[in-house]
């Protein structure tokens, strides 16, 4: 029987892989199992990203908390970190978030948060895994009557308190600075105007007017170049793009150019090691980084250290070594200072930050570090252990790490929440990056 939680919470298509009923189980387990030590009626905190299926697993999440004597309190379209601030602020049990992340409208998803903070250890979701399937068979846990059945607390304050904590990250107004910022149709179209509007920031909004079908539609960090023509238009010093749940943040810089992930992890880790406060000079990335990145670094005498691709094993490496920046060529970055998770609104005011202490342009942060061409080709699949493997496909990797030599790399790896495998080649000649992932991505095609 394949694993309910995936490498970020519960997902599926609405409706089809992630039905109600699932969401009422999780709901109904998750008091169960935060709840098992209190007396008193478990606090479980809800926030949701702007998907039309987003109300419809709120209220079957409600209910489960309700049904098991819990208290739901629902902070309404919050971003995904709001939540993960949030849960230790009102001292809930548990934080929920509803949301998939980058992925069209049509899927969702479900992830949990515990009391402080941090997205829930393995052990964890199994635990509560083995609840929702006794559920689902045979439900043979207690049920409160009377008073003590749960209920259900509605609080948009709490979106305000989260962007005053969010405002507060920096010590820097940006008066007179313009910005494009695109909301992805997501999560961030409230609270990260209101957070642009406190700093003094002349905004220009793009993709802020949800309709629960058009989250991250040619829009947001994984649709980027509305925005770049944008920042072109209107002569601006910088766009800022969120992804659906705000976690993410990537940026255009004022001559058009992309800022991901690495390249905001260079600048920021360069301004806190000028400031004292970048442990052991050192930044965790994942095994995607790019080739430059850690030859920027290395410029100004910082350190890395590279985990597996996931925002948890990041925060899992940073929380061992006491390391404060990590994140992710996507734009998931986690400020440790400031968030128990990777915060998108966070992210975009630290280069903003940067450009003000600096005084430099975004053009000219961005140039601190040189980007190596990269190829990346996503391959739909049916059964992503046996595109792994496979024979054919481990010799035509072979063939293409002896071809690049030392002057370049191959990853190939399963997506883990989506059926995907993803090929990805790096070197200084695109054009032979692109024959390469070619000819891996057609032998994992033949098996389909």
């Amino acid at each position: 029987m394949s694993r309910l939680f995936g490498t970020d919470g519960v997902r599926g298509e609405a409706n089809s892989g992630l039905k109600p009923e699932l969401a009422y189980r999780l709901g109904r387990a998750a008091t169960l199992y935060f709840g098992k030590r209190s007396e008193d009626k478990p606090k479980i905190l809800i926030g949701r990203d702007t998907r039309i299926s987003g109300e419809m697993l709120e209220a079957a999440l409600k209910a489960g908390i309700c049904s098991a004597g819990g208290r739901a309190i629902s902070a309404g379209i919050i971003p995904t970190p709001g939540v993960a601030y949030l849960v230790k602020e009102i001292s809930a049990a548990a934080g929920v978030v509803i949301s998939a992340s980058h992925n069209p409208f049509y899927d969702n998803g479900i992830k949990f948060f515990g009391g402080d903070g941090y997205k829930l250890p393995d052990a964890v979701e199994d635990e509560i895994e083995k609840i929702v399937r006794e559920i689902g068979t045979e439900d043979n846990f207690s049920r409160p009557l009377g008073a003590k059945i749960g209920d259900i607390e509605n609080r948009h304050d709490l979106i305000k308190k989260y962007i005053d904590f969010v405002t507060a990250t920096t010590s820097e107004k940006f008066d007179g600075m313009k910005i494009v910022l695109d909301c992805a149709n997501g999560a961030a179209y409230e609270a990260m105007p209101a957070v642009l509007k406190n700093l003094g920031a002349e905004v220009t909004l793009m993709s802020a007017n949800p309709n629960g079908i058009n989250i991250n539609d040619d829009c947001g960090s994984t649709h980027i170049e509305n925005l770049r023509l944008e920042v072109l238009r209107h002569k601006a010093d910088i766009g800022i793009a969120h992804d659906g749940d705000a976690d993410r943040c990537l940026c255009i810089d004022n001559h058009g150019d992309l800022i991901d992930g690495d390249h905001i992890l260079v600048m920021c880790a360069k301004l806190m090691m000028d400031a004292g406060n970048l442990p052991n000079n050192t930044v965790v990335t994942t095994v995607m980084a790019n080739i430059g990145f850690g030859q920027a670094l290395e410029s100004f005498g910082g350190k890395f250290e590279v985990t597996a691709v996931g925002d948890r094993y990041v925060l899992e490496n940073m929380r061992k070594n006491g390391y404060k920046i990590g994140g992710e060529q996507s734009g998931h970055i986690i400020f440790s200072d400031y968030s128990t998770t990777g915060d998108g609104l966070i992210t975009a005011l630290q280069v903003l930050t940067a450009m003000k202490k600096t005084g430099k342009t975004s053009h000219e942060l961005n140039k601190m570090m040189t980007t190596f061409p990269q190829v990346l080709i996503n391959v739909k699949v049916q059964n992503k252990t046996a595109c792994e493997n496979s024979e054919d496909v481990k010799r035509a990797i072979a063939e293409g790490e002896e071809e690049l030599g030392t002057s370049g790399r191959i990853l190939v790896r399963a997506s883990g929440t989506e059926p995907l495998v993803r090929v990805m080649a790096e070197g200084p000649n695109k054009i032979q990056l692109e024959r390469i992932c070619n000819k891996i991505a057609s032998e994992i095609e033949k098996i389909g």
